[in-house]
């Protein structure tokens, strides 16, 4: 394979490259139309997938998500491109089945090994889900991405959305913080090779279990934590939800070493600086939040965990840290406690 490295190839990294969000609700502002009544979940929440429902103990979750290289490896690459587009089928609670590989990529610049090596990854983790790649779709392109559209199943009544959300509920974060920040010091070469690492670990690893332990907690909502940051994907569940948020900033959990590289402005990314604009419309700091804290909240997660609200009494169950709780007030409102 070339000595290249992919991140090298463009200016974003993983699910930082996705428009911003308040970009994003600008243009479709206006595009929701009349949905028929089999559509469970569509794009009026702005959830993780979309749910169709075939029979009364059948429905379709469907996603895409791609994006471009957060690490240099391909084979990693591909691994954790394929982690993140099944995390949103495990946050809708359903069980994935079916992936279409969607592929950028320039053969001539790079070498078919390297596509290879991204696919051998992608098609590893699909395996590991119990899922299947039946097929997909590439173009030439200079800057490299890769990821899946992802066809999964659940059942109606075991369906979870980020819009059944309870006041008084706890909040559960499953995985650490931190991949954006890590992916963007290594690109300023501020990180070592045990931050990517760390970083890796956390990306690769599938939502199955915690979708598992959510559902069987009684989960009355789930969202999974990617390019929008921690701040922007609970925001968006309080305002599906209708209620607000309570969080502690000193209990939500890093990736090792992502604290000390936020201290720093190599580590903060375009799409963190993005998401943290969006916040300041709807999150209030207390003085108390350290400015690295701030820039974690908002960091923009590649493959992140879900985020889970429940019954405070059942919030063990989940695996993760209780990071905050729901509150009664104006919908998508965030205060941040020390």
């Amino acid at each position: 394979m070339p000595a290249v490295r992919l991140t090298e190839l463009s200016p974003g990294a993983g699910c930082g490259c996705k428009l911003g969000a308040s970009d994003l609700r600008q243009v479709l502002s206006g595009l929701d139309g009349a949905l028929p009544p089999e559509v469970l979940v569509g794009p009026g929440t702005a959830d993780d997938a979309g749910v169709y429902r075939l029979r009364d103990d059948l429905a379709l979750v469907q996603t895409v998500d791609f994006f471009t290289p957060i690490v240099d490896d391909p084979y990693d690459f591909g691994r954790i491109a394929a982690a993140n587009a099944l995390s949103d089928v495990y946050a809708m609670g359903g069980r994935p089945l079916t992936a279409l590989s969607l592929v950028a990529f320039s053969v001539e610049s790079l070498g078919v090994e390297v596509l290879r090596e991204i696919l051998r990854g992608g098609s590893e983790v699909v395996s590991s889900a119990g899922a299947v790649i039946v097929g997909g779709h590439s173009i030439e392109d200079r800057e490299p991405k890769y990821g899946l559209a992802v066809t999964g199943v659940v059942h109606p009544d075991e369906l979870l959305t980020n819009a059944g959300a309870r006041a008084g509920d706890a909040l559960v974060l499953t995985k650490p913080l931190g991949t954006g920040a890590i992916a963007t010091a290594t690109k300023h070469g501020v990180a070592g090779p045990e931050h990517v690492a760390a970083a890796v670990a956390v990306m690769t690893e599938l939502n199955a279990s915690a979708s598992a332990a959510a559902r069987s907690a009684g989960a009355s909502a789930v969202t999974d934590v990617t390019g929008f940051g921690l701040l922007g994907h609970l925001h968006e569940l309080c305002l599906a939800s209708g209620v607000s948020a309570e969080l502690s900033a000193g209990a939500v959990p890093a990736i090792s070493g992502a604290c000390e590289l936020l201290a720093g402005q190599e580590a903060v990314s375009g799409g963190l600086r993005r998401n943290f604009s969006d916040a300041s419309g709807f999150a209030a700091f207390d003085s108390g939040v350290s400015p690295a804290r701030t820039r974690l909240l908002c960091d923009p997660m590649t493959s992140g965990g879900l985020l889970v609200a429940l019954d405070p009494d059942r919030a063990g169950q989940v695996p993760g840290s209780v990071i905050g709780h729901l509150t009664e007030g104006v919908p998508g409102r965030i205060e941040v406690r020390a």
